[in-house]
């Protein structure tokens, strides 16, 4: 849900070549992937799944269309389930497939216990489960809790009349200075995350609904037991269901300030207030935002999703948060305690949204969330739907497909999980609209020409080079970009130095490699302002070195010259390598090209 990061796409990238260490990976693109299920070796393992896992978000709507409507459905991602275990996923997020006007593609739900026809049936879903299942693939719904659509029939009962018991299920708040003939203004100055008043005048009942999203989203009232009783039975139905876990949307947001005091304008550097993307003036959102009685309601959540016993996959559900927070310490607080734990894997979207590649920040992000959540597990996540695509947030234009390997390396090569987008392995650029009439996205429409909305990183799946990429027989809802000629699955498996190649070979590494499963990460060369490198080690195991360079020159750096107790040795084997990029003689001397990467076995 989160708008802050969409930005413009830039040019195409130029192809560029993977080498790889001749020690490491053999069969790299070649050979399927280990099953998930067969590189766990004990039962704490399976029990706790998730700490190493690699997860692929899928937008259904634009993964594969098996129907020839334009619009990707559930069996069309049944149909992918191959290429995704070869990829090396172990779980799924399916962002929303319930029913829905469809006003924001899903997020504004009309029965939470149901599949969109455009997506399918329960049958289609149950289908899926099961062939997931044969691949050790887990499911993982989205689950929107923040809101429901205006046309959710919880809603339309609320808005029914004031007396009705479903009232006070959502916001509802007389305005100010209304009288029998005027609605008078909204109750506060808060405003809506897609632009302008968060609070919408219902005629009938002649009182103001809020809506931290689309007018179309109502907020649900947390402070009502009942509606949190409700969700209790929505979650159960879907472990019931065979699901492994759900990524919770927008879940900061489910409460509001009881005072409903304006929010305080921002100030800009020469002291002024100033506009957003939508024309309205800048405020923050503090009191509408990761209040405190969030992490009471998730800690809730947790007790009901453990309390429903596995049926499909043995381990626990994983619980994910969709977690904006601006602090480490705010991301801390999202796991909770051991005695009152919360979600195994809020997102870390301090370390993704960077959104600049400056080695500094990024040292300092990723030693924050390796060392400083009191040895939870980082979520690490540098894309996803809402967000404009790699490209356009770190690339250059010339280096785009170097400068992906090197995000894919921080995410892959880093302890913890591991989430992405589809169509991030094969290097999927941000395409926006370039006509206000081509549209789709209402963020789009309301912010249109500064804010083009997030249609840009939504473009259909890239299979192959036919009309429409493979996405389908028919034209699709969004149009399939142009660079589908050369940035394509099919053509990307046929060649063994691919960006689809290297995405493979790192999460190879990440499952297969001891230190890489659970060692911790120690920051090495920290002076260096041009390259980020660090080691994986666990006692007893053999460490691994990573070096990264950030810049468009070649870098030598020196890893050789830390501690003994960091860098246990002067030599390694190589089990990675981008192109140009020499086995290095010694770790006094690795020389890494523009934006080249290596990661080698310290002997």
């Amino acid at each position: 849900m989160n708008q802050k990061n969409l930005t413009a796409g830039l040019a195409l990238g130029l192809s560029s070549v993977l080498t790889l260490g001749l020690a490491a990976l053999p069969g790299m693109g070649q050979t399927p992937h280990p099953a998930p299920s067969a590189m766990h070796t004990s039962s704490t393992d399976l029990e706790n799944w998730w700490k190493n896992a690699v997860i692929y978000e899928i937008y259904p709507r634009s993964f594969q269309d098996s129907n020839g409507d334009g619009i990707g459905d559930l069996n069309g991602i049944t149909s992918r389930l191959d290429y995704l275990q070869k990829l090396g996923v172990e779980a799924i997020w399916l962002s929303p497939i319930y029913p829905s006007p469809q006003v924001d593609f899903g997020y504004d739900i009309s029965d939470y216990e149901g599949i969109d026809p455009q997506y399918g049936t329960m049958a289609d879903f149950d289908r899926l489960v099961a062939e997931a299942k044969k691949r050790d693939i887990r499911i993982v719904m989205d689950m929107v809790m923040n809101h429901s659509s205006d046309k959710h029939a919880w809603f339309e009962e609320s808005r029914s009349s004031r007396k009705n018991p479903k009232r006070n299920w959502y916001v509802w708040k007389d305005g100010k200075g209304e009288t029998a003939t005027s609605k008078g203004e909204p109750p506060n100055n808060w405003q809506s995350d897609f632009g302008h008043s968060a609070w919408e005048w219902d005629e009938k009942t002649r009182q103001y609904y809020y809506h931290k999203f689309y007018i179309q989203q109502p907020d649900f009232n947390w402070n009502n037991p009942e509606v949190e009783k409700a969700f209790d039975g929505i979650l159960k139905f879907w472990m019931n269901k065979g699901v492994a876990g759900f990524r919770f949307d927008a879940i900061t947001t489910l409460f509001e300030d009881p005072n409903w005091i304006d929010d305080k304008e921002l100030l800009d550097k020469d002291g002024k207030t100033y506009l957003n993307d939508y024309g309205d003036v800048s405020l923050d959102d503090a009191r509408t935002n990761n209040l405190p009685e969030v992490n009471r309601v998730v800690e809730h959540v947790r007790k009901v999703e453990d309390s429903v016993k596995p049926n499909v996959f043995p381990g626990r559900r994983v619980m994910i948060g969709e977690t904006y927070v601006p602090t480490i310490k705010d991301l801390l607080a999202m796991y909770g305690t051991t005695d009152k734990p919360e979600f195994q894997l809020p997102m870390d979207t301090q370390v993704g949204f960077i959104n600049k590649l400056d080695v500094a920040t990024f040292r300092s992000k990723l030693n924050d969330v390796e060392t400083k959540i009191d040895g939870n597990i980082p979520l690490l996540v540098f894309d996803n739907h809402d967000n404009a695509r790699i490209d356009a947030r770190y690339g250059d234009g010339v280096h785009d497909t170097a400068i992906t390997r090197v995000i894919s390396t921080m995410l892959f090569a880093s302890r913890g999980s591991a989430l992405f987008y589809n169509g991030a392995e094969i290097g999927m650029k941000t395409t926006p609209p370039t006509r206000k009439e081509d549209v789709k996205d209402p963020v789009g429409l309301t912010g249109w020409p500064k804010n083009k909305g997030r249609d840009g990183e939504r473009t259909p799946m890239q299979w192959d080079d036919s009309t429409y990429a493979g996405f389908s027989t028919a034209a699709p809802w969004l149009p399939v970009p142009s660079n589908k000629d050369t940035i394509n699955v099919k053509s990307e498996e046929a060649d063994p130095d691919s960006l689809l190649n290297w995405y493979e070979s790192l999460i190879r590494l990440k499952k297969t490699n001891p230190v890489f499963i659970h060692g911790e990460n120690v920051m090495l060369d920290t002076e260096n302002t041009k390259v980020l490198s660090w080691l994986r080690k666990e006692p007893g195991k053999q460490a691994v070195v990573v070096s990264v360079n950030f810049t468009a020159e070649p870098q030598t750096v020196n890893l050789g010259a830390t501690s003994a107790s960091e860098t246990p040795g002067h030599h390694a084997k190589t089990l990675l390598k981008s192109p140009g990029v020499a086995d290095p003689e010694s770790l006094e001397n690795v020389q890494l090209p523009p934006f080249g990467v290596y990661i080698g076995e310290v002997e």
